[in-house]
């Protein structure tokens, strides 16, 4: 099954590398959208559709570069606009995605997922769409209180309340048929569309994830690697 990262977004609110595409902002000394080639390699999902945007270049160019360390998987890079809208941005894709199904997944998030079940799931529902939904990570310490007396004490753990999305999508090809050609993100009015249909389902992940949004989660991610953590693997 075919993969397809959207990876045309800008790294501007990660200062020290807002020079690159967001996608190519290093953890651990390479991009991170080498870690999300992983999480679907390793799971032996090696067809990869790359959606590039701001500075696509620099994605082209460093998979150019690194042929022999993604020497198993097949991967194509394609211009998709440099401020073209998620929505639009899959819809240019459609030639490229062969199969009834594909996956999905931004330029931005990792995960520790099992995909081979997100992807049973979705096959035996047989509905348009899933969407992977997590538990967002904390900001801060959460602390678990008895009137002023401090029970417990996490500092940043995973939020076992509330779901949202965490991008790791499964998508019959059909789906592409209902972006419109106007300017549209994927996430309102296409997604409105088939909720509205009920033909949309949610695989409920309760393990790590996490996006890597600013400053600060770059910072972590980074700590993760550092002490060879890397809880997305």
């Amino acid at each position: 099954m075919i993969v397809v990262i959207l990876a045309g977004g800008f790294g501007t609110r990660i200062a020290d590398h807002s020079e690159l595409p967001k996608p190519m902002i290093p953890i651990g000394g390479r991009p991170i959208i080498s870690h999300i080639l992983d999480i679907y390699s390793l799971q032996g999902y090696k067809e990869f559709i790359i959606a590039a945007g701001y500075k696509g270049e620099v994605i082209k160019n460093y998979f150019k570069k690194n042929k022999k360390k993604f020497s198993n998987m097949n991967i194509q890079v394609v211009d998709t606009g440099l401020k073209t809208f998620t929505g639009n941005r899959l819809k240019k894709l459609k030639k490229f995605i062969k199969g009834e199904n594909f996956m999905l997944t931004y330029g931005d998030g990792l995960c520790n997922i099992d995909l081979n079940k997100l992807v049973k799931f979705h096959l035996n529902h047989n509905k348009m769409a899933t969407i992977t939904a997590v538990h967002p990570p904390a900001r801060f310490g959460e602390l678990v209180l008895d009137g002023n007396s401090v029970k417990t004490f996490k500092e940043k753990p995973q939020l076992q309340k509330g779901w949202i999305n965490g991008g790791f999508f499964v998508f019959k090809k059909k789906f592409l048929n209902l972006i419109p050609n106007k300017t549209v993100m994927l996430e309102r009015e296409p997604l409105s569309k088939i909720i509205k249909a009920q033909e949309f389902m949610a695989y409920k992940h309760n393990n790590f994830w996490y996006c890597m949004d600013n400053r600060r989660d770059h910072s972590n991610l980074e700590k993760m690697c550092k002490f060879k953590k890397v809880p997305w693997l």
